[in-house]
């Protein structure tokens, strides 16, 4: 059978392509491995997903710790008020949460979901529930793709396959192997935004399930001093290490935690100086003046924390507050606003959101998704060397460099 395009992966990028492909009158054939659409897509925010971020596009780059200016054409042509604008015209109500995250009133990633494919058949998209295993390339130019079932022709090929991180939901990581198919660089795969096994687990499982709010976390490699990355945020103590948003984002930093020496430094009372802090410290001090100094941290921090920094500080628990020397007083304040863990690896990339690494952008054109190395092919989404911290940027470059390959297609 032949078509005008093939997409090849019914994920977020895939739908929203096929959508906007459908829409511009091209016949279009959608194929997906698993048993249904945008299974990761339905996962994400915790079922809830984080469509985009309420920002500019200067913004979203911003957020891109690689590639970023790869992205410069896609986002200028789709920016993340067009994304609220599809969607809501599609009937899904929108809101914005903290930190300009954007999410569905109802909550539900499956209505995201379910309004894509619904858009996908109105645009007369066909979907095919298949094995896309080899792209049928003659003389330098793609002609198609054979499935288990036969083959089907087209002039134009799109891989949205996703990257290799949740491989229960369909990411497995074919796209690579089509992109080599074609001739192209693939870099190293590695997972990103991925929570940390640290070399402290067995004291952060003395935490685990206890979540900070307002803490600011940041990552150091050895031997230099200025942080890769520094945010205020919420963060999760876990029986392996940490978790949570902070660290998710600050896993897109860790290049080769196997080589290289990282340590995530977490500020437990960002808003106060260390003077400040010595003198809130000392003001609970003389209030509770007769206690022991492991009970009298209850005002300052979370009880499942206080064991770990009584522990850090190397202060005798049941010492009396008002025995607690200045000098003492100052490891605890040090304590409080440099509470260190060190990173001994991230979690496997199935446990990551995204991942990092891919088809290598200087191969593609950005203006068009298409491959600079085989006519008619092109790549979209998490497939590309492009990813972005937490907060609806990588499903913005989802659907900005979904809607460029569509727009741009002959």
């Amino acid at each position: 059978m032949t078509f005008d395009c093939i997409v090849i992966g019914a994920g977020a990028s895939g739908l929203f392509c096929s959508v906007q492909l459908g829409r511009i009158g091209k016949r279009v054939l959608l194929i997906e491995h698993t048993d249904s659409c945008g299974k990761k897509l339905a996962i994400t925010g915790k079922g809830r997903c984080n469509v985009t971020n309420d920002c500019d596009a200067q913004t979203v780059m911003n957020n891109i710790p690689r590639n970023p200016r790869f992205m410069f054409s896609a986002l200028d042509a789709f920016a993340p008020q067009d994304t609220k604008s599809f969607f809501e015209e599609l009937g899904v109500r929108l809101k914005t949460e903290r930190g300009n995250r954007v999410f569905p009133v109802s909550d539900s990633a499956k209505e995201i979901v379910n309004a894509l494919v619904k858009a996908a058949k109105q645009s007369g998209v066909r979907t095919l529930f298949d094995e896309a295993e080899k792209l049928i390339i003659k003389d330098g130019a793609v002609k198609g793709v054979v499935c288990r079932t036969g083959e089907y022709l087209a002039d134009n090929v799109v891989v949205a396959t996703g990257g290799r991180s949740y491989p229960k939901t369909g990411s497995t990581g074919d796209g690579y192997r089509f992109a080599k198919q074609a001739g192209h660089t693939v870099t190293a795969i590695t997972p990103s935004l991925c929570p940390v096994v640290t070399a402290e687990h067995e004291e952060c499982a003395s935490a685990m399930g206890l979540s900070l709010k307002n803490c600011t976390l940041s990552l150091f490699e050895q031997g230099k001093k200025k942080p890769l990355f520094s945010e205020l945020g919420e963060m999760l103590f876990t029986h392996f290490g940490l978790s949570g948003p902070l660290v998710l984002s600050a896993s897109a930093h860790i290049t080769a935690p196997d080589t290289k020496e990282y340590r995530l430094v977490i500020d437990l009372k960002p808003a106060l100086s260390e003077k400040q802090l010595d003198e809130r410290i000392l003001r609970d001090f003389a209030e509770f003046e007769n206690r022991e100094f492991q009970n009298s941290l209850g005002r300052l921090l979370p009880a499942k924390l206080i064991p770990i920094i009584v522990e850090r500080t190397g202060i005798e628990p049941s010492k009396r507050v008002n025995q607690i020397t200045r000098e003492e007083r100052a490891v605890l304040v040090r304590t409080l606003k440099q509470l260190g863990y060190s990173v001994l690896r991230l979690r496997p990339v199935d446990e990551a959101i995204i991942t990092r690494g891919g088809v290598k952008v200087s191969e593609i054109d950005p203006k068009t998704m298409q491959s600079k190395l085989c006519k008619g092919l092109c790549f979209i989404g998490e497939v590309l060397d492009v990813d972005a911290y937490t907060g609806g940027f990588n499903l913005q470059i989802a659907f900005s460099t979904a809607y460029i390959c569509a727009v741009g297609m002959k």
